[in-house]
Order: C-alpha cells, then sequence, then structure tokens
C-alpha cells in the first residue's frame, strides 16, 4: 500500500475584547522568538481541531471556552517556514464567549500577552498570523499562504 503524505495541523485562537485581539510573545522556543502570535497549539492524534483549542485555551492562557462558542473564521492551508516539503492546515477559531481572565500560563514559552488593537497589529506580528488576521477581518473564510515553489 502505498504512503500517503501527512500534513501537520494546528489551531489558533481568536479573542477579541474592545475592537482588539488577544496575542502573545514567542520566546525560549527556537521558532519566531520575539515574534508575536496567536495563542495555538498542534492537534494532537486523537483530538479534534476544535478539542484542541479549547485545550490549548486553558493550557496557555487560561481561559475556558465551550465548543458551542467557537466560530471557525479561517483555515490556511501553507508549507512550513522551517521545512518547505512540510505542510500545514491551520484553523482559526472565533470565541465569542469565554470565563477567566487571560493570562500567561507558559513564561518559559511567553514573554508577554497583551491586547492589540485589530487594525494596529505589532510590527513583528508572524507574516502568516498577520495574514490569518487580515483574512478573518475581511471575513475570508480560505487562504494559501507561503507558496513559492
Amino acid at each position: 500500500m502505498k504512503k500517503r503524505f501527512g500534513q501537520i495541523a494546528a489551531s489558533y485562537l481568536i479573542l477579541i475584547k474592545n475592537n482588539k485581539i488577544l496575542l502573545s510573545k514567542r520566546y525560549n522556543t527556537g521558532y519566531h522568538d520575539g515574534d508575536y502570535s496567536l495563542p495555538a497549539g498542534h492537534i494532537e492524534k486523537d483530538e479534534t481541531a476544535k478539542g484542541n483549542i479549547v485545550r490549548e485555551a486553558l493550557e496557555e492562557v487560561n481561559v475556558k471556552v465551550k465548543l458551542k462558542d467557537l466560530k471557525l473564521v479561517h483555515i490556511m492551508h501553507r508549507p512550513s517556514d522551517e521545512n518547505y516539503e512540510q505542510k500545514r492546515m491551520d484553523f482559526f477559531w472565533l470565541v465569542s464567549k469565554w470565563t477567566g481572565n487571560p493570562r500567561n500560563m507558559e513564561p518559559e514559552k511567553c514573554s508577554e500577552l497583551a491586547w492589540y488593537p485589530l487594525t494596529q497589529l505589532p510590527k513583528n506580528t508572524i507574516p502568516y498570523v498577520k495574514h490569518s488576521i487580515e483574512c478573518f477581518r475581511k471575513n475570508i473564510i480560505y487562504s494559501e499562504f507561503g507558496w513559492t515553489k
């Protein structure tokens, strides 16, 4: 039997409050350290995309999210930054309501967690994350990013 190509999948959390978006500044991870991203994580073997972001929201930013309060607002297909041969599918979830006050639960991987205006993201926001936020703002559900070969 022919082995099929596999892709890496991840979910990203979009929290909006007072027209601001919650961003985390990567630290000590070896990947885009010093740049801003959204709270996120790789989908585990026995986990759904929705289940993943519910888990990551609690683990990374101390926010409890219910499945019914998640809305898929963007899907991105892209090659990996580190290895063009690896391909990624990213799911971006808007959360309409949550419980808990967002706080940095992973200071060993995140040096800052803060709210930024949706229209004024930090210059050092990871490019594909910035693109996904722009797509979200324009109600674009699907995009392809970084395909240069």
